[in-house]
């Protein structure tokens, strides 16, 4: 056993917490990786499957907490915080808000494996005043099956994980920088992504200023306000004005909309 393997058997928990824990931090580090190879290694005899699951459950729940609470003490304004921040440009905040209005606090159970779910479920949860021993036991639910589904996958093929793991150990210093370029051109990746997606929303966008100029026009544009129910109960502030419509109804609210007006929607 080389090197490599050797390292992740005697430290492998605390290396997986580790791990798991910045990701759910809301870090760009990928953990199932090594969820997969932690599975490969408890069938090797490194550590138990029990003891594996509890470590990643309980590091996604150190790392969902902070931002929980942020959700409670700050509302609304924390998910528009962790959206530019954020590494999915689709993180923000539609998907995750129509998820938890609709299914509530059982929503965490699946929210791991919904891309932009994961992060912005938490800090929601808060700012909904979800109560904090449901947030704990649906999280912790959605945790152990999403670690479960790596570390599953990694003891069905352990076999082809430890010849991974064997070529990696073989390039030494080289596969320490083949994970960095990975991880980069990644971060890369979606940080070109998130550029596009923000200049075609600007390009779209009209300013506080110019609204407020063309609402005191001859011809005032009719504004749309598509915000969840959810979010308006949260937050109920609004442009003066604005009708409420919900995305899903918006078809059936269109033909009543004058032909002649602009016409200026706004989200969360």
């Amino acid at each position: 056993m080389h090197e490599l393997t050797d390292l992740l058997a005697r430290h492998g928990l605390l290396i997986v917490f580790a791990n798991v824990l910045l990701t759910q931090a809301g870090l760009p580090v990928p953990a199932v990786p090594m969820l997969v190879v932690a599975g490969a290694l408890v069938v090797q005899g490194a550590f138990g499957y029990a003891a594996l699951l509890l470590v990643g459950m309980a590091a996604t729940l150190l790392g969902h907490l902070p931002w929980y609470f942020a959700g409670r003490r700050y509302g609304h304004r924390v998910l528009g915080t962790l959206c530019r921040i954020a590494v999915e440009p689709d993180s923000c905040v539609r998907q995750t808000e129509n998820l938890f209005e609709r299914w509530g606090a059982s929503s965490l159970v699946i929210s791991k494996f919904i891309p932009g779910f994961s992060m912005v479920a938490p800090p929601l949860a808060g700012a909904m005043r979800l109560g904090l021993w449901s947030f704990l036991l649906f999280s912790a639910i959605g945790a152990l099956l999403w670690a479960a589904a790596p570390v599953l996958l990694g003891a069905v093929f352990h076999a082809e994980v430890e010849r991974a793991l064997e070529w990696f150990a073989q390039l030494g210093t080289g596969a320490l920088l083949l994970l960095g370029v990975l991880a980069t051109a990644y971060v890369a990746i979606k940080a070109v992504q998130r550029y596009f997606f923000l200049r075609m929303l600007r390009a779209a966008r009209v300013s506080v200023a110019e609204l407020y100029e063309l609402l005191n026009g001859e011809l005032p544009p009719v504004v749309i306000d598509v915000r969840p129910a959810a979010v308006r109960r949260l937050d109920p502030r609004r442009i003066p004005g604005a009708l409420a419509v919900n995305l899903e109804d918006a078809a059936a609210a269109l033909p009543g909309l004058p032909p002649d007006r602009d016409v200026v929607v706004y989200c969360s």
